[in-house]
């Protein structure tokens, strides 16, 4: 081997062209670095843009992610100044050039846009593009989005640019389906805790709204604007029961029909569903507008408990494959737990029944028989004393009997329990009761004779409530009373209310409108309604309705 071999292989001639294929070369590595360096997709789609823009001397850039109808889903651009986006307006939709790649699914380089055919122009406010490349960025074997670059610098761009963003593209590829795995795995994370606290709350739960618990964790966790609970209200319609978020307070309680809308359909379906934005037609009065949004039917067994709806607004970020997936699980665990929280509340209630009747058997058993024991003593003891002790033992017989009588109506309460759920007819009387008389200084005395809970039902019991709140109203503020009595009692097939007071009487001319109110209810009832007032005896009010109007409609 000679010197001048040597010092040829040391130094070698390279040629203009071999040197910009290989600064391209490197262009091209430290591109594909920057994009697939990062897992954030959102991150790796604007990287993808500048990467390209970088790459091949453009100076407008986008990335088109195309949407399951075919249109464009997102469009991340760079290039355009914020100001100057806003002044354009919406964003492109995928027509024009930018849609023939969608469609050809192959690049496209165009010299001069102003001559292509495709080319449908550009909205005011636009900033002028001549030169344009589009390639089509594949996921597996789906294209994902298209990369649009525009102005290059020198003036067009060249086979060897397409050949570049091409590579690019591959490589973007890649990065997309990593960073789109990644965003899948904290999804799930994400859920995966909600999922969690949302149990372990339920399972705590003690008389607690369980939907309210649901909707109010999840919102705190998942990334949405409105998370609430539809419950089913009769045959047809659906009440937001709880809302958290975009217009909470407007959209609390409100109802709609059931038809057509997508909780509707998650709740006959009995699956999670998900949508990008409501569809026209479908919308109740006062909805706000919406984008993305998960519909989870929530059941307990058979029963249909509500749907639980996670909405974004509208170009807000769709929900993923992976949280439909992660909607559904939940709907599965939160049914599992949702018959939990009832087989619990099931069992406290047969103890509280045990209890009742436990309590019952004690009062017949030992009190009573105790009672009426010491009224036979004290009746054969007031036989052989004189008349003025007599007749006090004789008063102290009837106040025995009168505790026996109201012993005998609490044991009958205790035996009753709650009947279907329901709230009893007794304990809406004393919860209405409770409320008024909260403040007076002496309590007011309520008694109950005979079943009252098993014969008042088809509204009788409403209007007897409604009686009994506007009397007591009106002692509280007209009557100065320091004694009230209740006595709501069986009579045949009447139910007669007594309410009388010590107060000041009903003066002459005061308005009565409320007790006009009363009269009318026992009127339709063909009941009726004695009022007897003075200022110095006070007020009685005797209300009475036969119970077979109470089984259908008033008379």
């Amino acid at each position: 081997m000679t010197d001048d071999t040597v010092a040829s292989n040391e130094d070698p001639s390279a040629s203009p062209a071999d040197e910009l294929a290989g600064r391209r070369l490197s262009d091209l590595l430290s591109a594909s670095t920057s994009v697939i360096e990062r897992l954030d997709l959102e991150v790796v789609l604007r990287r993808i843009v500048e990467a390209g823009m970088s790459l091949v001397g453009a100076r407008y850039g986008a990335l088109g992610v195309i949407s399951r109808d075919g249109g464009l889903e997102r469009f991340i651009h760079v290039g355009i100044d914020a100001p100057s986006a806003d002044r354009i307006g919406h964003l492109p939709v995928g027509r024009g050039v930018l849609g023939a790649v969608i469609t050809d699914r192959e690049p496209i380089r165009v010299p001069h846009l102003a001559s292509e055919p495709r080319s449908v122009g550009f909205p005011a406010h636009h900033p002028v593009m001549d030169s344009f490349l589009g390639v089509p960025v594949r996921v597996g074997d789906q294209i994902y989005g298209n990369l649009y670059l525009t102005e290059a610098k020198s003036g067009s761009f060249s086979a060897a640019d397409q050949e570049l963003v091409v590579a690019l593209a591959a490589t973007a590829g890649i990065a997309i389906e990593n960073a789109r795995m990644y965003d899948a795995a904290r999804t799930r994370e994400v859920w995966n805790a909600t999922i969690a606290d949302v149990m372990s709350a339920m399972l705590d739960l003690d008389g607690t709204n369980v939907l309210e618990v649901i909707a109010s964790r999840v919102a705190a966790l998942i990334d949405a604007d409105l998370v609430a609970v539809a419950i089913p209200h009769g045959e047809d319609q659906l009440v937001l029961s709880t809302v958290y978020g975009l217009s909470a307070a407007e959209l609390q309680g409100h109802a709609y029909a059931i038809e057509g809308t997508l909780t509707g359909r998650a709740l006959r379906t009995r699956q999670a569903l998900s949508i990008e934005s409501e569809p026209e037609g479908t919308k109740f009065e006062g909805q706000p507008p919406l984008g993305p949004t998960v519909a989870i039917p929530l059941y307990a067994g058979d029963d249909a408990l509500g749907v639980l709806m996670i909405s974004r607004q509208p170009e807000g970020r769709s929900f993923t494959a992976a949280d439909l997936e992660m909607a559904f699980s939940f709907a599965a665990q939160a049914s599992i737990a949702l018959e939990v929280v009832r087989a619990r509340e099931d069992r406290k209630r047969a103890e509280t029944t045990r209890d009742r009747a436990r309590i019952a058997r004690d009062l017949h058993d030992h009190v009573i028989q105790r009672l009426f024991g010491a009224g036979l003593a004290l009746q054969a003891a007031s036989a052989t004393v004189h008349a003025d002790a007599s007749a006090a033992i004789e008063a102290q017989i009837d106040v025995i009997d009168a505790t026996i009588k109201d012993i005998r109506t609490a044991i009958f309460a205790l035996g009753s329990g709650e009947r279907q759920g329901a709230k009893r007819f007794r304990d809406r009387a004393l919860d209405v009761v409770a409320e008024i008389s909260d403040s007076w200084p002496t309590p007011v005395r309520v008694s109950f004779v005979g079943p009252l809970d098993n014969v008042i039902a088809g509204g009788l019991d409403d209007d007897l409530v409604a009686v009994v709140r506007e009397l007591l109203t009106n002692v509280a503020k007209h009557a100065q009373a320091e004694s009230v009595d209740v006595v709501i009692q069986l009579s045949d097939d009447t139910v007669e209310l007594s309410v009388t007071d010590d107060g000041v009487g009903i003066p002459e001319g005061a308005a009565r409108s409320g007790l006009a109110n009363i009269a009318e209810r026992a009127r339709l009832r063909s009941g009726s309604c004695d009022i007897v007032s003075s200022a110095r005896t006070g007020t009685a009010v005797r209300w009475r309705a036969p119970i077979r109007a109470s089984n259908g409609h008033p008379q």
